[in-house]
């Protein structure tokens, strides 16, 4: 055993391990691939900027179709719907799975903790579609019809998994000797989760509420299932602009959008790279 993990730490085996980019034909495939996802959107960025009514044709550049955007009462109606929407389902979705992150990571072993765990993710895995559909449905076995309220309930539990992934992996990378030393010099657990738990568990909240704002902003399925009238949302908003005909504004407002959600994310992303950082030192 000895002389074989020594033949593979030797120089010549080391060698003949070459990076993945030096197998031929990967690196063009690899260009092709991001260049296959990427370009649809690189174009209606490009073409969100064309001055003529017509999608294709180029009329030259200019901002009028962002003005027109911002000035339609509809799109106005559907941003606000979608800011309403997203923050409610983002607190409350935020709020349970950080109670439930410390019941299942601080909780101790219970009886049916791995089926809790479980139920959480499930919807991370259990197709969008399938999600609608239930909601849908159990909207109108019990007779629930709150218009923009079905949606911000089916918004809350559908964004329940992704505030809580974050925030669980937040409190079990938690270094527990600030909490045992609070009870040391006599804390009580209140203070104790107040001035020391809560603060070191800031990070993963954040970034969990983030990620439920931007999943709930951009959610079409489940707002197109559950949601009735005077509730549509932007995603929603921008469907029904595209059965009546593509136009610039289709491209200048999903742009915009593209934007916000990118600007989330990379604040995620930020907000999870420190609070690693912080896990490590």
């Amino acid at each position: 055993m000895i002389e074989q993990t020594q033949k593979a730490s030797s120089p010549r085996a080391r060698k003949k391990m070459l990076p993945v980019g030096h197998y031929r034909g990967l690196g063009g495939w690899t260009v092709f691939f991001f260049v296959f996802l990427y370009l649809p959107i690189v174009v209606l960025i490009f073409y969100s900027f064309n001055a003529n009514r017509m999608v294709m044709n180029w009329g030259g550049f200019g901002f009028d179709w962002y003005l027109k955007a911002f000035q339609n009462e509809d799109i106005q109606k559907a941003v606000w719907n979608s800011l309403i929407v997203a923050t409610i389902a983002t607190i409350f979705a935020t709020a349970i799975a950080t109670i439930g992150a410390l019941v299942l990571a601080r909780g101790g072993n219970f009886r049916g903790k791995t089926i809790s765990l479980g139920l959480i993710t499930l919807p991370l895995m259990v197709p969008e579609i399938v999600t609608a559909v239930a909601v849908l449905i159990f909207f109108s076995a019990i007779g629930l019809k709150l218009g923009l309220g079905n949606v911000i309930i089916a918004h809350i539990t559908f964004c329940i998994p992704f505030a809580f992934m974050p925030i669980r992996a937040r409190l079990e990378g938690m270094d527990t000797s600030l909490e045992q030393a609070a009870r040391d010099l006599y804390a009580s657990e209140w203070e104790t989760f107040r001035y020391i738990t809560v603060p070191l568990l800031m990070p993963g909240i954040v970034a969990g509420a983030m990620l439920s704002f931007v999943i709930s902003m951009d959610d079409f399925i489940i707002t197109l299932m559950v949601g009735g009238a005077g509730s549509t949302t932007l995603p929603v908003y921008i469907y029904s602009m595209i059965r009546r005909g593509l136009t610039p504004e289709i491209n200048a407002v999903s742009t915009l959008l593209l934007l916000v959600s990118i600007a989330i994310v990379t604040a995620y992303w930020v907000v999870s790279r420190k609070s690693e950082a912080d896990t490590v030192h």
